[in-house]
């Protein structure tokens, strides 16, 4: 989406007034709307892949016979590469070129992808989907990188940034119904064949209309923060995945949570010192920034752990076909797209942020709460879309104004970080979700069985609703959580616009 960063007097870094933006040194480039065509299709490409793949794990899990506690890290491992990586591969395009950066993210995204489709084993399937989001993590600062500099004129970039963030967030429905049709009329693993069509497009438009631009050279790659914050957050991801199968006093359990956080926690450390920072603290510092980073990480769990949950839900108790499952969460991101356009062009314009996000939350947590009642013989039309639409309306007004309100007041030279690490929260955050829900809810599952003949058809198809409805109340207080430090954090009153500071997109 585009959005202007706006500031007030008092909220600019020490003090400092904000750079003025340069008029460009040369015209646009000719064929700038079709290289926007060409950076949608990589982009859709990219956010697609956060949902297609829901739809077809059922699926997957059947042909390939992995268990319920493994099922998680068909999205984990793609969630937490990119997102763990993205601030990485900004800096990685700014050293080694957008162009090549690009082009390089699409043919390592479709060699991946390709892999991934042909996976004989689950680890092999996992290893694929980790290196999707490594070259995805290539990929998306540089497709960002290029909208920027090919549009430089401010009312055509704000046509292409909205056409840009309108792919961004239809990319999500799109991929729920393409994986339906994909996995129902072929097979599952052409919800990853199919990048390959989307990068060969991309790759050879990109080849053809971009230009290869002169590189920084005073950029640099911050190798020991990358390190440590990948390692930390892989620790708390893989700490909470073996709580299901080590229970949380083994130390598998404990021992991965705290070696995460001690690396996480090393990682802001070393931020503070580094001559090249990754995420320079200043971004984060701001309060209604802080706000907005804290509640797109609460929304990322409480978001990406709903369509795993309600995939299973619709497809092994209801017996719904992969194409009726991604119809069935169309209401709900129909719901998400009105109250994000009412959110940032009415509601937080006239009311500012703080009455807004947290409204938002506490409407997703009553949504999340409403799908605790869904039972075996439930129907679509009375019990399955209203908490759906209820909940897609809360993470609408949540999801704009956190996610533009992170970026709101940065320096220009900070603006494609902060794009960068509210992406990652948003990333982060469901690869965190996933694995603690995926670690509940199959502990439920167990506790349900325990002392019951787990043969019975009915004891597992109870034991399976149990372990749905503990994710769903989970769920619900994630945003719980997030309601409470939205109301805290934010300021009162209207963010004031400062015309100076570029604007920033969000992927």
């Amino acid at each position: 989406m585009s959005k202007t960063s706006a500031v007030s007097a008092a909220d600019k870094p020490d003090g400092a007034t904000a750079p003025t933006v340069q008029p460009p040194a040369e015209a646009p480039p000719r064929h700038r709307w079709w290289i926007l065509a060409v950076i949608g299709v990589a982009q859709l490409m990219v956010v697609l892949d956060a949902t297609i793949v829901n739809i077809a794990l059922p699926s997957a899990q059947q042909d390939l016979g992995f268990s319920d506690g493994d099922r998680q890290w068909i999205v984990t491992a793609y969630a937490l590469a990119f997102g763990s990586l993205l601030l990485l591969g900004g800096r990685i395009a700014d050293l080694c070129g957008r162009k090549v950066t690009f082009l390089v993210g699409l043919v390592g995204f479709a060699a991946a992808s390709a892999v991934g489709g042909a996976a004989g084993s689950f680890e092999m399937l996992v290893g694929a989907r980790a290196v999707q989001g490594l070259f995805g993590a290539l990929l998306a600062p540089a497709a960002l990188s290029l909208l920027t500099t090919t549009f430089t004129d401010a009312k055509e970039r704000a046509r292409a940034f909205g056409v840009y963030g309108a792919i961004a967030g239809a990319g999500g429905a799109f991929g729920l119904l393409l994986g339906g049709v994909l996995t129902e009329h072929l097979d599952w693993r052409w919800t990853l064949y199919v990048n390959i069509v989307f990068a060969a497009v991309a790759f050879i438009g990109g080849a053809i209309l971009l230009k290869r631009a002169t590189r920084d050279k005073t950029a640099r790659i911050d190798i020991p923060g990358a390190v440590l914050v990948s390692s930390g957050l892989f620790g708390l991801v893989y700490g909470f995945s073996n709580a299901e199968s080590h229970d949380w006093s083994s130390p598998q359990t404990w021992g991965w949570l705290a070696a995460g956080a001690a690396l996480l926690a090393a990682f802001t450390w070393w931020q503070t010192r580094a001559k090249y920072p990754l995420l320079p603290l200043r971004v984060l510092l701001d309060r209604n920034r802080g706000a907005s980073f804290i509640s797109v990480l609460l929304l990322g769990a409480g978001m990406f752990g709903v369509f795993l949950f309600l995939t299973y839900y619709l497809q092994q108790s209801l017996a719904y076909t992969p194409i009726e499952t991604g119809l069935a969460f169309l209401p709900m991101i129909a719901g998400l797209m009105i109250t994000s356009t009412l959110a940032t062009t009415v509601l937080v314009p006239r009311f500012g942020p703080k009455p807004i996000v947290p409204l938002g939350m506490g409407i997703s947590a009553a949504g999340m709460a409403w799908l605790t009642g869904l039972g075996l013989n439930s129907g679509y039309a009375g019990d399955i879309m209203p908490p759906l639409v209820v909940a897609g309306l809360g993470l609408g007004l949540v999801m704009a104004p956190a996610m533009a309100l992170a970026t709101e007041g940065v320096r220009a030279e900070d603006a494609g970080v902060a794009s960068a690490a509210v992406n990652t929260m948003q990333q982060i955050g469901g690869s965190l979700g996933t694995a603690l829900l995926n670690t509940l809810s199959t502990s439920a599952v167990t506790n349900y069985i325990d002392g019951r003949n787990p043969k019975d058809p009915a004891v597992l198809a109870q034991a399976g609703l149990e372990g749905y409805s503990t994710a769903y109340w989970w769920s619900a207080a994630f945003f719980a959580v997030g309601l409470v430090v939205s109301a805290v954090l934010y300021r009162r009153g209207v963010p004031v616009t400062d015309p100076n500071v570029a604007p920033v997109v969000h992927m």
